[in-house]
């Protein structure tokens, strides 16, 4: 059984808070998704496999996606997304947004949950939001993401098993959004292909991101960017003022 909603706040939220994940199909129409895994997979071309068994040694990873791609610049700032962040996590920025082609024969990530990483006292507020773009199917054999439901509101510190856990499918052009909270792994990939998706995790403005954006995407690039992702790759300010540049607004340093 999935968390299957429309693609409205409203009922993500709702998916969020209860079960800690929501899945919501038919997000990017077919032609979208054919050129965005077109793109993908030139960045793909000359990236590494996995160094570790977390990444995945069948695994490749592109990070500093901002600074290699520009089609996924849209998907950052959709307004949906950006009302959902509003309400779960509040003022926010990007965190470790991350292209993952799982390659044939990868075993399946270990359980985790995202937000670990912070040494913040449990329980706490969510402090971290993440969505995964399907650009292929995913399917139960190629590696769809497992989930331990409800996880995110469980004991704190309890590591759940395996038989806790569900695979959810989805076709391309799906969207799942799951909490920082929520224990949860990629899959194993048993087919002779590979699965493609792109993470958008997102963060409290007033923590530290994964990636280091500001350094990672040249601001002469930034500065061509949306204001809003200008903001969620970290020029930004945490009301009232964390975050300024000589006590201003760090957007005002980007070159003109």
């Amino acid at each position: 059984m999935t968390s299957r909603v429309p693609f409205e706040v409203d009922p993500i939220v709702d998916a969020l808070g209860h079960d800690g994940y929501a899945i919501v199909e038919g997000v990017v129409d077919g032609a979208t998704v054919d050129a965005v895994r077109v793109e993908l997979e030139r960045v793909l071309a000359s990236t590494p496999t996995g160094r570790n068994g977390f990444e995945g040694f069948a695994t490749k990873r592109i990070y500093r996606l901002f600074a290699k791609t520009r089609v996924l610049d849209e998907w950052a700032i959709h307004p949906v997304l950006l009302g959902v962040l509003d309400r779960v996590i509040g003022p926010c920025q990007l965190s470790a947004p991350t292209g993952i082609q799982i390659g044939p024969g990868e075993r399946a990530q270990v359980l985790h949950h995202d937000d670990s990483i912070y040494p913040l006292a449990a329980p706490h507020a969510e402090v971290v939001l993440n969505t995964m773009w399907a650009i292929d199917d995913f399917t139960v054999e190629n590696g769809a993401t497992r989930f331990v439901r409800g996880s995110h509101r469980g004991p704190a510190g309890r590591q759940p098993s395996e038989d806790d856990v569900v695979q959810t499918p989805m076709p391309a052009g799906s969207v799942a959004f799951y909490t920082g909270s929520i224990w949860h792994g990629g899959g194993a990939n048993h087919t002779d292909r590979p699965r493609l998706g792109v993470i958008l995790e997102y963060v409290a403005a007033w923590l530290r991101p994964q990636e280091n954006h500001v350094i990672g995407v040249a601001p002469d690039v930034v500065a061509t960017l949306p204001e809003r992702l200008q903001e969620l790759l970290g020029y930004n300010i945490y009301p009232p003022f964390v975050g300024y540049v000589d006590g201003r607004h760090p957007r005002r340093f980007l070159p003109a």
